[in-house]
């Protein structure tokens, strides 16, 4: 294996001295490094913005390169195709490859998994699968240079095991409150709601506290939680729900709230557990400490918003956001730092069969009868 250090030695030998990404588990200690060193790292909110901010500071002169998972490819694939391919803008892309070979991680990532290296092709990008060798490493760093100079982006590969990992990032300052005690007031005080909850962590703790019909666990999607919500509130207004977000994908797809804000669905409830972290990548950093929660909501067009700092106020406002007129934004600061990880929902489930069991339970109602 490469370690995390040789991995970023090299690359800053080969004088790329601009990174931006959005984190994944498997390059956790390349971005920890990379990220210690000031001003080289830039957290983006999603991976087609990593790229562009990447493809920003080639045009400034400076070498640049972007660290992603292959799952948020989909974000980058307008950027790539419409921006950095035909603009002839030559930034390395570094994919960690989940779901390859097929069948061996999570099924989430299975699709990616099976397309990333032909979506590369088809889009005209060279690419290459790194071996777990620096002198695989050198050769790709070698074609990326070539890639370079005939105007083109090169994808680097990476499966799981190539890259070895390194300490873990800082964690920083945070909430009171840990992400299990939240998710279970929410659970509780929001029994007969609908609930979507984000992916990572947060539908981990859901699915073992709290398991229901009425829970769908988005294992995958990053940031699509609320737009998930958004369509069956405003299908189902006659049922209240709630959507369970983190910090990290809030931030993703942050203009959806925009588009809750302008259709101001009365049954909707958006909660956002805030810890200033990626929590099942690593604990990388957000950018959520520079957010006021409550601002934005309100900004967008939310009807009410708050942000709370522990339990007993988490609870006393969920009495009131469950009962008036959304949409209505709860921000609550979690702690970052989680000793135990409950095992995800598609350990036990189909994900069809989550689904099928949330349709189900939102077409006949808590009540059991048909609505």
């Amino acid at each position: 294996m490469i370690g995390a250090d040789e991995f970023a030695a090299a690359l800053l030998d080969q004088d790329y001295q601009f990174f931006s990404g959005v984190p994944c588990s498997r390059l956790a200690g390349v971005t920890s490094i990379l990220s210690s060193h000031e001003g080289r790292y830039v957290p983006a909110a999603n991976e087609g913005a990593a790229l562009a901010i990447a493809a920003g500071a080639r045009m400034a002169g400076t070498r640049a390169a972007v660290l992603i998972q292959n799952s948020g490819l989909g974000n980058m694939v307008n950027p790539l195709t419409s921006l950095v391919l035909p603009y002839e803008i030559p930034v390395l892309v570094v994919v960690s490859l989940r779901g390859w070979p097929v069948g061996t991680d999570e099924p989430q990532h299975n699709v990616m998994g099976k397309a990333t290296k032909p979506m590369a092709d088809l889009c005209g990008m060279p690419s290459m699968v790194l071996e777990p060798s620096l002198g695989s490493l050198a050769e790709a760093l070698a074609s990326s240079q070539k890639a370079e100079m005939d105007g083109k982006p090169f994808c680097l590969l990476v499966p799981k095991g190539t890259v070895k990992s390194a300490d873990p990032a800082p964690t920083p300052s945070s909430g009171v409150l840990s992400r299990v005690d939240a998710v279970r007031i929410v659970s509780a005080q929001a029994r007969d709601a609908a609930i979507y909850s984000t992916t990572g962590y947060t539908s981990r703790e859901l699915f073992a506290a709290a398991d229901r019909p009425g829970n769908f666990y988005m294992q995958g999607s990053m940031g699509h939680a609320l737009a998930l919500g958004l369509g069956s509130a405003l299908r189902r207004p006659d049922r209240r729900v709630v959507v369970l977000d983190g910090d990290g994908a809030a931030l993703m797809h942050m203009g959806t709230m925009s588009t809750v804000g302008n259709l101001a669905p009365a049954n909707l409830l958006h909660v956002v557990l805030d810890n200033g972290t990626y929590g099942s990548t690593g604990s990388q950093p957000t950018t959520s400490a520079t957010v006021d929660w409550p601002a934005l909501a309100r900004a967008n067009g939310y009807r009410d918003a708050w942000l709370c700092a522990d339990g007993a106020e988490l609870q006393g406002v969920l009495g009131k956001a469950l009962t008036q007129p959304g949409p209505c934004l709860v921000a609550v600061r979690i702690r970052a730092s989680e000793t135990d990880v409950p095992p995800r929902a598609s350990a036990e489930l189909p994900l069809p069969g989550i689904r099928n069991r949330f349709e189900h339970e939102l077409a006949v109602g808590p009540g059991g009868q048909m609505t």
